[in-house]
């Protein structure tokens, strides 16, 4: 179905090729799963599947794409829109029309296909993907979730061959990712259609993958058997992590597979973890006070009456279905959204009673888009004004680096990496020394290492007593770096104490490492490292 004949693919001015010599074939019905770290070319061999790659992002392009036949260097994209369906990362950056059902049939209509397929097809998609209730909803009132979920719909209604998905499990909840996943097996599975996958949430996507294509970053790529490749690479699920350290053959890919080894690593465990799963920098002072929080857009209630203490030290990880409420009660904290009813208080301030430059020293919030706050031709440009906006000279530059050094000041914003974006926006926000930040979906396009970096930032900033609060989905990055939970649905808080207590009260919230191994309260492979090296020692 897609082949790549000795493909490499050179961007102007770059130092080496982002793909070199790549050759490979994906047969029809083939689910892919493409890996790498941030920034290792996974969107360009994305993009040159359906020759976006260079007829779109420029550059040189050497040897030959096809896809059913079609060779990429002949066909511009727009001849490809019958036969590969395309979600990128960002998909509201995609949208053509203004409500959902709108943007199901759009691309129909461009194949101009008949009215009542269309309208099959439209139902068929609203049903598969959850969006029924949300038919005539505008796109843009839509939760990342929701956007991300009628990004692929669109993408499924002219009913592609090939369907590419950039990252599109970032912005769903855990039970929406496993909806959204279970339907794309079905297109596979039922209608053959080949499906290839860019993801950093490999938890998720690693039990349906036929095949892992690799990319280490050097410009090759290695595809195989995920067990075989993951063995051995640096990009991994806590599951094949914790499998690599019990020494289990073949690496469990499911959690599933890896109950099945459990009982023996269990028997090597102690009942309870030798340390706390995280460092405690909490501190008894008041950061932040809502009450009775209420937020509506049009005649939906997206806050109900919410009431939420913020302390010093302490990371909040907020978490809930799409379209729960998180974004808008986040944006009602910081002060510029919209607060219908209630209070916050930051010491003798209300965030949103002041003026926009007041309430950033209040409050920093990291939206869920976090280009939208990069509006400057440079890095030095988007620091020095960061800057002027009440911090002393060079402080934020002083920041980048301490969060992401060895970004080079000349480079435009936009041409940087997902997790070079976060860094910059991050050091922008906290120029003006807020005490207390709030990030809306941070994790989106960053690989394990940079969230684990991330984490160690949030870590250093409540260790100076900033209150910190992370609206996610992903669970992962919640366990490793949440002291406290807070869930929402439907506007309200349903569930708010300790992270360990949250996460594990739940299959839906439970980290891998905690599903593996309960019902000992294992959380982190950290934790469980650090028990079995301790016993080593005592034996």
């Amino acid at each position: 179905m897609i082949g790549f004949e000795h493909v490499s693919v050179t961007y102007d001015a770059a130092a080496r090729a982002v793909l070199r010599d790549v050759h490979l074939r994906i047969d029809e019905g083939e689910l892919c799963l493409v890996v790498g770290h941030t920034g290792s070319g996974k969107s360009t061999f994305l993009a040159a599947i359906n020759g976006l790659v260079p007829h779109f992002t420029g550059g040189t392009l050497a040897g030959r794409v096809t896809v059913a036949g079609r060779d990429t260097a002949n066909h511009p994209p727009r001849e490809y829109a019958d036969l590969v369906g395309v979600v990128g990362q960002d998909p509201a950056a995609g949208f053509v029309t203004d409500t959902v059902e709108e943007e199901l049939a759009y691309s129909m209509e461009q194949l101009a296909l008949p009215g009542d397929v269309m309208r099959t097809r439209v139902e068929e998609t609203l049903d598969l993907l959850g969006l029924a209730d949300l038919r005539h909803r505008s796109v843009h009132e839509l939760s990342g979730g929701q956007q991300q979920r009628v990004a692929i719909g669109a993408a499924l209604t002219p009913h592609p061959r090939v369907l590419v998905l950039d990252e599109p499990t970032s912005a769903l909840d855990p039970t929406g990712a496993e909806d959204v996943l279970a339907a794309i097996t079905r297109l596979v599975h039922d209608l053959g259609v080949t499906v290839i996958i860019a993801e950093h949430r490999l938890e998720r996507v690693i039990p349906y993958a036929d095949r892992l294509i690799y990319l280490p970053g050097d410009g090759t790529v290695h595809s195989g058997a995920p067990a075989a490749l993951l063995a051995e690479s640096s990009v991994a699920p806590p599951v094949i992590h914790l499998g690599r350290l019990a020494g289990w053959s073949p690496l469990p890919l499911s959690v599933r597979d890896a109950r099945r080894h459990a009982p023996a690593l269990r028997e090597r465990l102690p009942a309870v973890p030798t340390g706390p799963h995280r460092p405690d920098h909490s501190r008894p002072e008041v950061a932040l006070a809502a009450r009775g929080i209420i937020v509506r857009h049009g005649q939906v209630i997206a806050v109900r009456g919410v009431d939420l203490t913020l302390r010093r030290g302490e990371v909040t990880a907020l978490m809930g279905r799409n379209g729960s409420g998180k974004s808008s009660l986040l944006w009602a904290l910081q002060g510029s959204g919209r607060r219908d009813g209630g209070t916050v208080a930051v010491g003798d301030s209300d965030p949103g009673k002041v003026s926009a430059a007041q309430a950033r020293k209040l409050v920093g919030l990291v939206p869920q888009n976090a280009t939208d706050l990069l509006y400057l031709d440079t890095v030095d440009a988007e620091l020095g004004q960061a800057d002027r906006d009440g911090a002393t000279p060079g402080t934020a530059r002083g920041l980048l680096d301490a969060i992401a050094p060895g970004i080079d000041g000349a480079r435009h914003p936009r041409d940087l990496s997902a997790g070079q974006q976060l860094a910059l926006v991050l050091a922008i926000q906290l120029a003006v020394t807020p005490g207390v930040l709030l990030l809306d979906e941070p994790t989106r396009g960053l690989d394990y290492q940079a969230k684990a970096a991330l984490t160690r930032t949030l870590d250093d900033l409540a260790a100076q007593g900033r209150a910190v609060v992370v609206a996610t989905h992903d669970v992962e990055f919640a366990t490793t770096t949440a002291d406290r939970v807070v869930v929402m649905a439907d506007g309200d808080i349903v569930a708010d104490g300790p992270a360990p207590a949250v996460l594990t009260a739940s299959p839906t919230f439970a980290p891998q490492i905690a599903k593996i191994l309960a019902p000992l309260p294992y959380l982190t492979l950290g934790q469980v490292r650090a028990a079995l090296a301790d016993g080593e020692a005592a034996a």
